[in-house]
């Protein structure tokens, strides 16, 4: 059984989450997809690594033409899935092994086949015709603004019945709620609470910063580097800076009121992602502070392809400058992004070593930590042809991008099974080759293996509570190496990286008294009379006594 991150109502903070992604992660029916029953096979491999809690990306109701993030009923299970009956059974194992559910809300659009649009969208006078962001268009029949979707091309829709256009961040299918309608709000809200009733621990919140429009539709600006001719990103909707369109100051007020109906219920915790470009950490400030909003949020910043002491370094000084009183969950790899040993492996180089070093790296960063299926495996970015894409986003933007199906592809359990022990039918996404040698039955036997370095180092994490819950100071190095000190109480740990693909040495920091080793997983680090030596993609923790 795992044991908690932390006591009571603030058990989110410093704990372990670990990602599935329901329809890669395990197929009961031997239809190719994976589903909640899959889950409760597998949720003790889940509780084996050491976690404390399991996100889920959205289970609920569908037309798929997102995955699952354009809802049509926020209060059921898709059949693909299973049923109720399945999820409340998931929870009930889940709370069994001591695991901790969190699922995934999209809160700031739905589908446009979710009743609330097809009523939206029927006239303009009926009871929910402003439950979305309805516009009329400019005199000459465009849209009311510049506004962009992260999809492609613009951020509206006409409409041919209501003879406007509806706004959307993403597919056109994908339509935006209304937020400053407070009914909106309310029926949002009872839809979480419906979850909340049936058991669910804590909530990951979809574009958090994305729910409430400029009211007055102003026109977005360019970025600097647009008006230079210096943007060479494959994607339009980078072009500008998002003003209006997302991260509006009305969104602290609904937060207020998420987070009032946690509270109701106790022991419950969220999670937000935020992607506000050189604003993030502002807005996961303004998010998290005073404890009356989110309990925590994460940002793209260590979920791109730099892989540098510098810039690790740089992630967490600005972080801690920016969020005084609120909470980060860290993460190398999600269902959006390539995978990190795909992005961080330099040629040449060894992509094992990139997993083992990855996993110590992120046990030690101060906040909450994620880690997404497959990644315990070491898995790389699957190659996927263009007739297998399923991502809507990877077929508009091909060949520049190729999407997010190289990260979604189906876990592997089993080595030599058919499909990889994953489903007894032709899977959604093809199986990679290169993972069947990473299955899970095959690294469970090798205790050199990626899999089990991770138990190692979450099983450690948890034995030291600086790890967890301590502060964190910054040291300055020379080369490619990242220094920090985890403070906790009579506690004081050194934690050193190094990233380059040459020996290091620094000087032992004497200051802070006499420096041990401590027993960490992989630590190969040596302690000389007054230098530390790290070899490439080595690391030492050690403890000032």
């Amino acid at each position: 059984m795992t044991q908690q991150a932390g006591p009571g109502a603030d058990w989110w903070r410093g704990c372990v989450i670990y990602q599935v992604y329901p329809r890669s992660f395990q197929d009961s029916t031997g239809d190719g997809s994976g589903d909640l029953a899959g889950i409760v096979r597998r949720l003790p491999h889940i509780a084996s690594l050491g976690v404390d809690a399991v996100w889920l990306s959205p289970f609920f109701k569908s037309p798929m033409a997102d995955m699952g993030y354009d809802v049509s009923d926020y209060c059921a299970v898709d059949p693909m899935f299973g049923t109720l009956a399945d999820f409340d059974a998931m929870i009930s194992e889940a709370h069994r092994l001591g695991l901790k559910i969190i699922i995934d809300q999209v809160l700031s659009h739905s589908s446009d086949k979710h009743p609330w649009f097809v009523e939206s969208r029927a006239s303009r006078d009926n009871p929910k015709a402003d439950w979305y962001v309805w516009a009329q268009p400019k005199p000459d029949g465009t849209a009311p603004n510049n506004w962009l979707s992260i999809f492609g091309g613009p951020g509206w829709e006409w409409d041919s019945t209501r003879k406007q256009y509806y706004q959307h961040n993403f597919l056109a299918s994908q339509p935006d709620l209304n937020f400053h309608n407070p009914q909106v709000q309310d029926a949002l809200l009872e839809t979480v609470r419906f979850w909340l009733d049936r058991g669910v621990d804590g909530f990951r919140l979809d574009t958090v910063n994305f729910y409430v429009h400029d009211k007055w539709l102003r026109d977005n600006p360019p970025l600097p580097k647009s008006i230079a001719g210096e943007n060479e990103e494959p994607n339009p909707y980078e072009y500008q800076d998002h003003l209006f369109d997302k991260t509006r100051p009305e969104n602290i007020a609904f937060l207020e009121r998420f987070r009032a109906l946690l509270d109701e219920y106790g022991n419950r915790s969220s999670v937000g992602e935020v992607g506000d470009g050189e604003r993030s950490l502002q807005t996961v400030a303004a998010y998290t502070s005073g404890g009356d909003k989110l309990h925590m949020c994460y940002t793209f910043d260590l979920l791109g392809p730099k892989f540098s002491a510098a810039h690790v370094h740089k992630c967490i000084a600005d972080f801690e400058a920016a969020v005084t009183d609120g909470w980060v969950c860290w993460a190398f790899s999600n269902h959006d992004v390539i995978r990190h040993v795909t992005r961080w492996t330099r040629p040449g180089g060894d992509p094992e070593a990139v997993a083992k070093f990855s996993i110590a790296l992120l046990a030690c960063l101060r906040g909450s930590i994620c880690i997404y299926q497959g990644e315990e495996l070491g898995l790389e970015e699957a190659e996927i042809a263009f007739e297998d894409l399923r991502d809507p986003y990877g077929i508009r933007f091909w060949p520049g991008y190729k999407g997010r199906d190289g990260c979604r592809t189906p876990m592997v359990w089993e080595a030599q099974a058919e499909q990889g022990g994953f489903s007894d039918g032709k899977p959604w996404l093809p199986i990679s080759a290169a993972h069947r040698a990473l299955a899970v039955d095959r690294q469970q036997r090798d205790p050199e293996s990626v899999l089990c370095r991770y138990r190692a180092v979450l099983e450690a994490r948890r034995m030291l509570p600086a790890l967890i819950h301590g502060s964190i100071m910054l040291l300055e190095t020379e080369g490619d190496v990242l220094a920090f000190l985890r403070e906790e109480g009579d506690e004081r740990l050194l934690c050193i990286f190094n990233f380059s693909e040459k020996a290091a040495s620094l000087p032992v920091p004497a200051r802070f008294g006499g420096l041990i080793p401590v027993p960490f997983p992989g630590a190969a680090g040596e302690v000389g009379k007054d230098r530390i030596i790290l070899a490439p993609l080595d690391y030492f923790i050690g403890r000032f006594v």
